[in-house]
């Protein structure tokens, strides 16, 4: 099963079940992780742990 197939199983999964709340907090939790891990070696690291 690769990514692309969970990502459609999720999408049908709101699509289906009309859990549109939900979208902007995988949203969210998507864009974390994605700060996380292109900052876990940059430059900019010490600046964006001050803020949380």
């Amino acid at each position: 099963m690769g990514k692309i197939s969970i990502l459609k199983e999720l999408w049908d999964f709101l699509k289906v079940r009309k859990r549109w709340w939900l979208l902007p907090i995988i949203i969210i939790l998507v864009l974390l992780g994605v700060l996380i891990i292109f900052t876990e070696s940059s430059a900019v690291a010490p600046f964006i742990y001050t803020l949380f």
